[in-house]
């Protein structure tokens, strides 16, 4: 699959933007398992033109973690202009337009999905970053419409290759749905079969498992696929994909120990990203999936969030032994 001229390879696995997860540490983390593309969280492009701490932060990056792109989001085509030079002049491989978030605070003020309800405003919004970007690739993340009513996706698909998006990936729920129900995957196929649509097509929904990404690889001819809520505290999501979509065969669950390991490595990059301080705080929202499934991890899990230096946290994560705590349920 190409991205402009970036060759991103056969069937990539991409990991989506979230907000509050995927910081530069998950993201590197991400990277080393085979993430073939990570992006920054959404970031305001309000934010970013008022020089704001947090958004400059949110668009740091290793080199490690290329090809790496920056997502941003707003309701005004001023704001986007000057958030898309912003981000070019950080050097990443993409510019990511979010036109897909559907949490109220976004929606009211014109952004995110709000734009699945106004065409002509995705239109203006989406061409006027095009131009600002410089020849950077601008790719578009967005969902299906609105609502039942608005699902347009097909010439949503068409406007945006014309505008000169590079990719565009598709949540396969309407925004009315947030992250209820089944994501619909039929409509990932229809748009796949759009008449003269030529830019890549990434699906993104309902993703968890090896076996679900090749599904919606076979079932709806995807260029690629987008992992979210399945790799938070589960970072072998990728490797464990690539190897079953090129051998068929699924890797061994990660052991109990591989688990506290890359817990407290990530812990180790979020202190050196983040400071201590916040570094130890981010990370309190990945310890409950790191530690998913596993019997008595409630009472490590409490010890843990107490714990307001990297030290302490580290010692009770890399010394606990399977026979003590650990049987898994």
């Amino acid at each position: 699959m190409f991205i402009n001229r970036l060759n991103i390879g056969s069937k990539p696995l991409l990991l989506a933007p979230m907000e509050d997860v995927t910081d530069s540490p998950f993201r590197q983390i991400c990277k080393n398992m085979g993430a073939d593309i990570v992006y920054t969280e959404f970031i305001s492009s309000e934010a970013i033109i008022r020089d704001a701490d947090i958004a400059m932060h949110k668009m740091q990056f290793e080199e490690f973690e290329r090809p790496f792109g920056i997502q941003i989001f707003g309701g005004r085509e001023e704001a986007m202009e000057g958030a898309t030079k912003v981000a070019v002049a950080n050097n990443p491989d993409i510019v990511d337009i979010n036109f897909g978030c559907p949490v109220y605070k976004i929606v009211k003020k014109g952004a995110g999905s709000a734009c699945l309800k106004d065409l002509s405003l995705m239109e203006r919004m989406a061409g006027i970053v095009v131009d600002a970007a410089g020849g950077l690739p601008v790719t578009v993340k967005t969902r299906l419409g609105w609502d039942e009513s608005t699902i347009r996706i097909q010439e949503v698909a068409l406007m945006l290759q014309k505008l000169g998006v590079k990719a565009l990936t598709v949540h396969a729920r309407t925004r009315n749905q947030k992250y209820k129900g089944e994501a619909r995957w039929g409509f990932l196929k229809k748009l796949k079969n759009t008449p003269g649509l030529e830019i890549p097509i990434i699906g993104n929904g309902d993703v968890t498992t090896p076996q679900l990404a090749k599904k919606m690889f076979d079932e709806t001819g995807v260029d690629g696929v987008m992992i979210g809520r399945g790799a938070i505290g589960n970072p072998w999501i990728f490797k464990q994909t690539r190897h079953y979509l090129e051998t068929g065969e699924l890797l061994p669950e990660p052991t109990i120990q591989d688990r506290l390991e890359l817990c407290a490595e990530q812990l180790r990059l979020s202190v050196a990203h983040h400071g201590e301080r916040y570094g130890v705080i981010i990370m309190k929202k990945h310890y409950g999936q790191y530690l998913k499934g596993i019997r008595n991890a409630k009472k490590l899990r409490a010890s843990i969030m107490d714990e307001k230096e990297m030290a302490p946290i580290l010692e009770k994560l890399l010394n606990f032994k399977d026979e003590e705590l650990f049987a898994v349920a």
